[in-house]
């Protein structure tokens, strides 16, 4: 079991971003993390969460999850704290300006174990054109301060593709993403998005295949495995692989999404009305024909791979036509992607479209 906690409150919109967030709704921090706990309280009846069907892993993100103050994330792990796994991993995105040292403490103290940085480059005239709020000392600060306050699991998130990237732009923000006390990259490729601002500069992106190759290999030759299309690590995620891996998850939030068995659940994405209706939920049940496909696009994009026992018939043979290409690797009953770049034409073929 899975808990994905959504805080879609940001002091900055980024150009790029199209995620549920806010830049004009910080008097609402306090109502909106109470509607969280309604929510939560209801999930965990709804899911059976107990000691026994316990929390592995806990996920906070957004929106910038360091513009809202620890203490009103205190309601939230007095409930959750007497059903999470031992050790379990809890993880916090934060943004290097907001992540101030007193908030890092805070939420330290809270029980959180990993943060994950936005950092997206230390380019301080690549973060310009991102429209981040924050430049590349902020970034060395906060990851410093994380450090001293004693966070073991560190991470970073890069973007490449952008126009301007240059091999040596992307070597430095990699050489200087191995001198930081991280043990984890997630890696994205910028996209253009409906409803941002960079829909209307679409040329501002521009994925090159021979430099994302080039960038793959960089990290991974640094003892960083590459076990999703978008992150490497010395130590991988939990909570990311869980969802890989097809387990449940309770999406706490305005703009979160949950999952149960065959069915998805969606929360209102507009904050206000959250606040008011936290727990108008409405729901999506999958047939079989649309589960196997998540599995098949989640499991060759990453290191979990597919279940033989899954496929039908003319997709296992699909699949040995695709391993003798040496397009897939087979092992233990189970098929693996070795090129991640391909994950998408790959699922598709097996799938059989």
């Amino acid at each position: 079991m899975l808990l994905y906690i959504h805080i879609p409150f940001c002091d900055s919109k980024c150009s790029y971003c199209a995620f549920n967030s806010y830049v004009d709704k910080f008097s609402q921090r306090a109502s909106y993390m109470r509607a969280l706990s309604v929510q939560l309280t209801y999930e965990l009846e709804r899911f059976s969460v107990s000691e026994t069907n316990i929390i592995e892993t806990v996920f906070i993100g957004g929106g910038t999850p360091s513009t809202v103050d620890p203490v009103l994330y205190t309601e939230i792990f007095n409930t959750i704290r007497p059903f999470l796994a031992p050790n379990a991993e809890i993880t916090s995105e934060a943004n290097p300006n907001s992540a101030t040292f007193e908030w890092l403490e805070g939420m330290y103290a809270l029980g959180v174990n990993r943060i994950s940085f936005g950092v997206q480059s230390f380019n301080d005239e690549k973060l310009k054109t991102l429209g981040r709020a924050h430049n590349t000392s902020h970034a060395l600060n906060a990851i410093g301060n994380a450090q001293k306050i004693g966070f073991k699991h560190l991470s970073v998130d890069l973007i490449y593709g952008v126009s301007g990237d240059t091999k040596a732009l992307l070597q430095n923000d990699i050489t200087q993403a191995f001198l930081l006390p991280i043990n984890h990259i997630s890696l994205y490729s910028l996209t253009i998005e409906e409803h941002t601002a960079f829909e209307k500069t679409p040329e501002i992106a521009r994925e090159e295949l021979e430099l994302t190759q080039w960038l793959f290999e960089k990290i991974a030759s640094q003892g960083f495995e590459h076990y999703e299309i978008s992150n490497f690590g010395k130590s991988k995620s939990a909570h990311n692989l869980g969802y890989w891996e097809g387990k449940n998850y309770i999406g706490l939030g305005a703009g979160a999404v949950g999952f149960l068995d065959s069915c998805r659940f969606y929360p209102s994405v507009d904050i206000d009305y959250y606040i008011e209706h936290p727990l108008q939920i409405s729901e999506e049940s999958l047939d079989k024909k649309a589960l196997l496909s998540e599995k098949l696009f989640l499991g060759f994009r990453s290191c979990v791979g597919v279940d033989e026992g899954i496929l039908s018939k003319n997709q296992l043979a699909t699949a040995q036509l695709l391993c003798n290409e040496k397009m897939l690797n087979y092992q233990n009953g189970r098929y693996f992607n070795p090129n991640f770049l391909l994950a998408d034409e790959i699922a598709l073929r097996v799938e059989g479209y």
